[in-house]
């Protein structure tokens, strides 16, 4: 007789029919431990019977495993592309390729026996590899936009470096892209663009120097741990949406891994709470279709449910809501949110108000990109107002604030050094940036672009108020040259509503028509970091918090020692670390060893050499000609650079990596209308903290553009970087 007791996690599985192997493991369905701290799905699969069927979702990733039985059945392949390797299917090849398999498998896996099940399970998952290897802007944008009249969600898991250090933006095609399929996807409906806030937090990163969780048009979202509490490793900002879980305090993602039927345990971070967001939008667009991606939106704001309530990173809105920048408007419940998708009332067409440019103590950028003049910044900071009257708003076709975003003009020492944040004229503060202790770049905020959804809703006539202030750091200092900001809402007349047009340069202080740098002229390739890149190793185990204000200082990194940025160098503040006589000695016993062992090194080197030239080669006669021989040190060279052997292959995915050198190009097609610059010589408005645009990550893309876009960026960048 067997009388084992069946766990609730058993119980529902036998009720529902489910025979998912791993299904007990994938606790954000059923908790044991925590049962309030789950994403309340399998009530819309047996009381609102809805699975998210008839919806494509595209995982911009490194690849799908499409073979996977767990994917096999519910794979787009007509949705997805291999813009990497430029080939027609996403085939994970890296020995690091597993990530958007198990992305996928969160959303889609279908309800079989193999490993578990996905939230969407009768969605389809598209495939669109772009983080195995360099990428041309245009294929990233191209990616972005990749059959955008099929494919309603794109989950997207990465970003620039989670290291508290980078500040980098979208550049001209890629904004172009995401405004097309914003106005022109799904019919017009819109595209909607999912993104990870981002691993950092425990580097002091923030979301909102990431111009793509800051974007407007981006669901950007934040990530919880099974016990509902803030894992260390989430980023923070008032752009930040949602949360949804995650991996921590000793939990982490169950879910389909690379190789059939390999299963993964050890998934997590922000890029893993992104793609369940991106499954309940699923199911909420096979309730109501007609869904714009504002509406999927505003249903999160209105639907998020609101954890830890005693955390003191909560605050209440001007209308009413609370908001955190850890928790957004709270986290996701799948039933509350599809059954509010079930009676909204679509939102009205979008409306903006972009105010003129603030110049603060002769601020000047200047036609070479340097930023001149400006006030002194201190550490009790200068105010500087921007008045919105209700004409404005009239004139505008101005009915109801959504997001504002924030462009500042800032040259200072030490960026991280910086603090900037805005009040609305109903005493509403939105914190934009806090200090981040690694960020060391003396490039300030050459014209970048903050963004809040704090003040949704909220009554904008009146004062907004910037404030920019510094740590009172010895020898860092700076200055205040402009700001600006944009209102974006619904309009009060939709049949006066028009659509918003992107520049490819935008004004600056002193500068009202900017020319184009020759700098933004030139096409861009980068390689961006894998999603888990930045992850710490400990984020499934390290227990989460819920008493500490984001922006807090960060514990434990004052001696966190971390590589330079590209944009920082590794001697800079080289004096400074001069002043300290122990590291001057230590310094000069390092250079004394490095000395020593490599005149022993060359020494040896010298006397080889001699050896192998008496004993191993005869000399050759004046005049003679001698062919060259093959020696086999040709071959061995070059198979040292092909193909690992499978034993050397990863034993996670029992993958090979294959080396290739594969041509990047541009899609003829790719650029359809008129204005937008052509290939050759688009304009790349990003801000990025490289120089030297061809060594880095982030790019611009667009198959079929129109105009549009929250991005506000450098106008100037030949010095902006």
């Amino acid at each position: 007789m067997n009388d084992t007791v069946a766990s609730p996690a058993q119980i529902v599985a036998s009720r529902l029919g489910i025979v998912d192997p791993i299904f007990p493991d994938q606790w954000h369905f059923v908790n044991e431990d925590y049962p309030e701290h789950t994403m309340n799905v399998t009530s819309v699969w047996e009381e609102l019977k809805i699975t998210g069927k008839g919806v494509y979702v595209a995982m911009v990733d490194d690849g799908v495993d499409y073979n996977h039985r767990d994917l096999k059945g519910n794979f787009f392949a007509e949705g997805s592309y291999d813009f990497n390797d430029h080939e027609p299917l996403p085939t994970p090849k890296l020995f690091d390729d597993h990530h958007g398999t198990r992305c996928a498998g969160q959303i889609s896996a279908a309800e079989n026996d193999v490993c578990g099940v996905g939230i969407a399970y009768n969605s389809k998952i598209a495939g669109l590899r772009i983080l195995s290897g360099p990428i041309s802007d245009v294929d990233e944008a191209a990616a972005l936009n990749y059959g955008y009249q099929e494919t309603s969600i794109y989950s997207c898991s990465w970003g620039p470096p989670d290291d508290g250090r980078s500040m980098e933006a979208p550049g001209y095609l890629i904004q172009k892209a995401i405004l097309e399929g914003i106005q022109k996807g799904r019919g017009g409906k819109g595209s909607i663009f999912v993104f990870a806030s981002g691993n950092g937090a425990a580097s002091g990163d923030q979301c909102n120097f990431d111009g793509y969780t800051n974007s407007i048009f981006s669901v950007t979202v934040a990530a919880v741990d099974y016990k509902g509490l803030h894992p260390y490793y989430s980023e923070s900002c008032a752009a930040n949406m949602i949360v949804t879980y995650s991996s921590g305090g000793g939990k982490n993602i169950a879910t389909t891994d690379v190789n059939d039927p390999k299963c993964s345990h050890s998934h997590g971070g922000t890029s893993a709470a992104a793609p369940f967001a991106s499954a309940i939008f699923a199911l909420a667009l096979e309730a109501r279709p007609e869904l714009t991606w504002r509406d999927i939106q505003h249903l999160c704001v209105r639907t998020g449910v609101k954890i830890n309530s005693e955390d003191p990173d909560w605050e209440m809105t001007a209308a009413g809501r609370p908001y955190s920048y850890k928790y957004g408007y709270g986290k996701l419940d799948a039933f509350e949110y599809v059954k509010a998708a079930q009676s909204w009332q679509l939102v009205k067409p979008q409306a903006f108000l972009e105010m003129p440019i603030v110049e603060l103590g002769g601020g000047k950028v200047d036609m070479g990109g340097n930023m001149l003049g400006g006030e002194p910044i201190t550490v009790d900071g200068i105010n500087s107002t921007i008045t919105v009257t209700h004409d404005m708003l009239l004139e505008n076709n101005f009915e109801r604030l959504e997001h504002l975003t924030v462009k500042i003009w800032v040259n200072y020492t030490r960026r991280g050094d910086v603090q900037v944040d805005i009040t609305s004229p109903n005493g509403i503060k939105s914190v934009l940036a806090g200090p981040r202790p690694h960020d060391m770049s003396d490039r300030g905020f050459p014209g970048w672009t903050f963004s809040s959804i704090k003040h949704w809703d909220e009554n904008p006539i009146g004062n907004w108020t910037i404030r920019i202030a510094d740590q009172g750091t010895p020898n860092e200092s700076g200055r205040f040259l402009g700001w600006t900001i944009s209102l974006f809402g619904s309009s009060i007349d939709a049949s006066a509503a028009v659509p918003y047009i992107l520049n490819a340069v935008t004004p600056s202080p002193g500068n009202p028509l900017p020319p184009v740098p020759p700098s933004a002229t030139q096409p861009s390739t980068k390689t961006h970091p894998k999603p888990t890149a930045h992850l710490p190793g400990q984020h499934g185990s390290k227990p989460g918090e819920a008493d500490t204000p984001a922006f807090s200082p960060v514990k434990g990194t004052e001696d966190v020692v971390v590589d330079p940025t590209p944009d920082e160098g590794y001697f800079t503040g080289w004096s400074k670390l001069l002043k300290n006589s122990t590291w001057l000695i230590g310094a000069i016993g390092v250079v004394i060893l490095f000395g020593i062992g490599a005149t022993l090194f060359f020494w040896r080197r010298s006397r080889q050499l001699a050896r192998t030239e008496n004993n191993d080669y005869e000399r050759v006669a004046p005049g003679e000609d001698v062919p060259m021989m093959d020696r086999g040190g040709t071959k061995e060279l070059y198979d040292a650079f092909g193909e690992v052997s499978d034993d050397e292959a990863d034993e996670e995915t029992g993958l090979r990596q294959p080396i290739q050198s594969v041509p990047l190009g541009y899609h003829s097609e790719f650029l359809e209308d008129e204005d937008a610059p052509s290939p050759s010589s688009h304009v790349d408005t990003r801000y990025r903290d490289d120089p030297h645009p061809e060594d880095h990550r982030r790019g611009p893309a667009s198959p079929g553009s129109n105009d549009d876009s929250s991005w506000e960026h450098a106008s100037q960048q030949t010095k902006n970087e």
